[in-house]
């Protein structure tokens, strides 16, 4: 069905490009010179060959960069490129070069050019500033989508604040982002540093164009939705079913563990952030709705020493006994090795399942993270944690039922099996003396149907 896919939307470009004064396309390569392009940062070797932007890498140079001269806000970019099995690449936009930022490094979005078997080949990543914001791993169906020796169509969608991508007509990412609104476009070459067996490989570039007015979206295609703006819910989220119990600003749909009203004491909001001060008696708060199956999407950040959770299946046991996505400072908090390794670590299952993560991915204290807890109906569940998935059970299977055996949990019959209960944000003890908070924003749900 994809080459299908592909088939079509060859027929589409190659008469896109027939007629590409009429329909408003504008080339950016003009398959003689590098007119209109500037080379920087790194000495990778680009050069013009047989119509075609040809890139070499180079040995003991960083990452180089062939960018537009001129900037591009809201856009349609595609182009074909042919990349060699063992290099990295990828295509900048709304990218930036400033000669106060890190002495001029190029920096901004870009979408991946991945021919290993990570494979996460048109991925959003933020070079030189906040790492991956959209890897493969949550559109794990775009993955085969790069034909590793074959020519490759890239389309790369700018409008507002969404940003998405497609490699050969699959869609692979979809961010939701307002960082940087403009900024040039650029074709990588990565740095091999002192690696012999990869210098002299090549990626070449053919039929680069680009459309910047009378934009029409294409249509939503369902993916996931990773959206960076806080408390904002995108059109292409609620299409999804999502959401809002926290919009920055009213608490109406969360309320006291233990009573009817939102806590007096130890919550607060204010600047768009939920927060609870550690052990100041706010309490656990809780939503006022049940769920069943569900999604829920949350940004959280820590203070020093801070521990909390996110409580989920409870209800058979009393109101505070159930499923616990961690929320944890591993670095200082007592008990916890650094690294935090085990089941009490930050993300994991508390107390039943370890989060496999590695440590860049865990943020750790002062920083944003982004938290994703997924029960499908049937039982499958997962973890996440800033874009990768830390645990994965199956919720009520055998394997579950050793898992509680094996717990503190035993004691507890059927536990954590309610059909429907509430979601649960922890306020928990400190042990730090200047005490501990815990920050929430951007708590975002959605009920599967059953």
């Amino acid at each position: 069905m994809r080459k299908v896919h592909f088939f079509i939307l060859a027929i589409l470009v190659l008469s896109g490009c027939s007629s590409a004064q009429d329909d408003g396309w504008t080339r950016l390569f003009n398959g003689k010179d590098l007119t209109g392009w500037e080379q920087k940062n790194g000495e990778a070797k680009f050069e013009v060959k047989d119509g075609m932007i040809v890139g070499t890498t180079v040995l003991n140079t960083p990452n180089s960069f062939l960018c537009t001269e001129k900037v591009y806000g809201d856009f349609i970019f595609e182009v074909e490129l042919l990349v060699e099995e063992n290099m990295n690449s990828g295509i900048q936009f709304r990218s930036e070069s400033k000669p106060d930022y890190r002495d001029g490094r190029v920096h901004g979005y870009q979408c991946e050019v991945d021919p290993s078997d990570r494979a996460w080949s048109g991925g959003i990543y933020d070079e030189a500033r906040r790492g991956w914001l959209y890897p493969l791993t949550l559109n794990p169906d775009a993955r085969s989508a790069l034909e590793v020796g074959e020519w490759n169509h890239y389309r790369i969608e700018c409008i507002g604040n969404s940003l998405r991508t497609w490699v050969n007509g699959v869609p692979a990412a979809h961010l939701i982002d307002d960082m940087t609104p403009e900024g040039f476009i650029a074709l990588q070459v990565h740095g091999i540093g002192n690696n012999q067996e990869a210098e002299g490989h090549q990626i070449k570039w053919k039929n680069i164009r680009i459309k910047t007015e009378d934009l029409k979206p294409a249509p939503d295609e369902g993916i996931h939705v990773e959206n960076l703006i806080p408390n904002h819910l995108s059109d292409a989220e609620k299409a999804q079913g999502f959401e809002l119990l926290f919009d920055g600003k009213s608490t109406e749909n969360l309320k006291s563990a233990g009573g009817e009203e939102f806590p007096s004491q130890g919550w607060t909001v204010e600047n768009g952030v939920l927060a609870v001060q550690g052990g100041a008696g706010g309490g656990d708060i809780i939503t006022r709705e049940t769920y069943g199956p569900f999604e829920l999407k949350f940004e959280f950040s820590l203070s020093k020493g801070a521990n909390s959770g996110v409580k989920y299946c409870i209800g058979n046991n009393g109101p505070s006994i159930g499923l616990e996505y961690q929320i944890l400072d591993n670095e200082n908090f007592p008990g916890i090795e650094a690294g935090g390794t085990d089941s009490q670590s930050m993300a994991s299952l508390y107390d039943l399942i370890p989060a496999g993560k590695e440590a860049r991915y865990d943020l750790g204290s002062g920083q944003w993270n982004r938290g994703r807890i997924v029960l499908y109906p049937g039982g499958k569940a997962q973890h996440w944690l800033n874009g990768r998935k830390v645990v994965q059970y199956t919720h009520g299977s055998p394997y579950f039922e050793q898992l509680v055996e094996n717990s503190k949990y035993a004691k507890y019959e059927g536990f954590a099996m309610a059909g429907k209960g509430p979601v649960r944000l922890q306020d928990h003890g400190c042990h730090e003396e200047n005490g501990c908070m815990v920050k929430f924003r951007s708590l975002k749900i959605r009920a599967f149907q059953q």
